[in-house]
């Protein structure tokens, strides 16, 4: 179920309830399910601007990564048409359209994460004030370098994508794709729905194929975690073909760092959820305030390797290395 809560600055819970329209004054925020750890990072970000920026919230989050229709009544019944700004982290490409094209045009709107289709927006009036998110496509391009470090040169590797027709997904799989030419073969893309046990099923699939693969890439951490399960249970086989399976995919969440740091994961690239929202409550706040926000906010990733996971994880949810917030000048009073 979605969860409602208002906090003004400071607070520790807030209200929790079903239903109800944010007061004026408000941010109403709408993202995707707190199962998927990412997510639940990014609500974190975003309660901890809140909290740091003193204003209020009300926040919903998809009772699950498929519950469109669910998403798109908690954001309707949410905003109410009353808050000051709306951010909106969609499940697909045009499921927050509907609910968006009643909130008042002069209403700024930030989408982050999961970009909205734009033509499908202006048809229905609805115009995107900021987009935040990761560059996905370079994100696919730091996980091509990774893996011709760690599988080789003339490597034949697997990829694994999110679910059809998810952006991020397809982003990702390109810029992996494009990063692989000249240096290793991609030689079968399937997709796990973002799911660890389908990560696990599918990777099961791809040992069974000979020649065999020396790399796996998955597009985000649990799926990852799932092909190091799939890995891990296919070891004894492997060793005695003299053979290892780089596997790296991208998040960057806790799990995939200690997976990393004992050698389960070769690397993934780390995008930071918690950036991700902080940057689109300040994009938010600085609109209301009158500030000139660019059009595209990127938020930053960073390769983690065996190198720096120790330091991952120190500054988690940080970013390993400080970035350059865009939004902070404007901010200030």
């Amino acid at each position: 179920m979605s969860l409602l809560l208002l906090c003004a600055a400071g607070c520790s819970g807030g209200r929790h309830g079903a239903g109800g329209a944010a007061p004026d004054g408000t941010l109403a925020v709408v993202i995707k399910g707190l199962e998927n750890p990412f997510f639940a990072t990014m609500r974190d970000g975003v309660m901890a601007t809140v909290r740091a920026k003193g204003t209020r919230l009300a926040f919903s989050a998809a009772g699950g990564l498929y519950d469109t229709a669910g998403q798109a009544s908690a954001l309707e019944s949410l905003g109410g048409g009353r808050a000051s700004c709306y951010v909106v982290n969609p499940i697909n490409k045009t499921n927050l359209l509907e609910p968006l094209s009643h909130v008042a045009k002069s209403t700024p709107i930030v989408n982050v994460d999961s970009p909205v289709d734009q033509e499908a927006a202006k048809a229905l009036g609805v115009r995107m004030t900021a987009y935040v998110g990761t560059d996905n496509q370079a994100a696919g391009r730091l996980a091509a370098d990774a893996m011709a470090r760690a599988a080789g040169r003339g490597a034949r590797v697997a990829v694994i994508g999110g679910y059809p027709g998810d952006a991020p997904s397809d982003s990702r799989i390109r810029g992996f794709t494009d990063g692989a030419q000249g240096r290793f073969l991609v030689v079968q893309v399937t997709a796990a729905d973002y799911d660890r046990r389908r990560g696990r099923l599918a990777a099961e699939e791809i040992l069974r194929v000979r020649p065999p693969v020396q790399g796996v890439f998955a597009v985000n951490d649990e799926m990852a975690l799932g092909v190091a399960d799939a890995v891990a249970a296919d070891a004894v086989a492997a060793a005695g073909e003299g053979r290892s399976i780089a596997v790296i995919g991208v998040d960057g969440t806790p799990e995939a760092l200690e997976a990393v740091k004992r050698g389960a994961l070769s690397a993934t690239v780390a995008q930071y959820p918690y950036a991700i929202g902080q940057l689109g409550v300040e994009a938010c706040l600085a609109t209301i305030r009158g500030r000139p926000v660019p059009a595209n906010i990127v938020a930053p990733v960073q390769l983690v390797t065996p190198e720096n996971v120790a330091r991952a994880q120190a500054r988690f949810p940080q970013p390993v290395e400080p970035f350059d917030d865009v939004l902070a000048d404007l901010l200030k009073p």
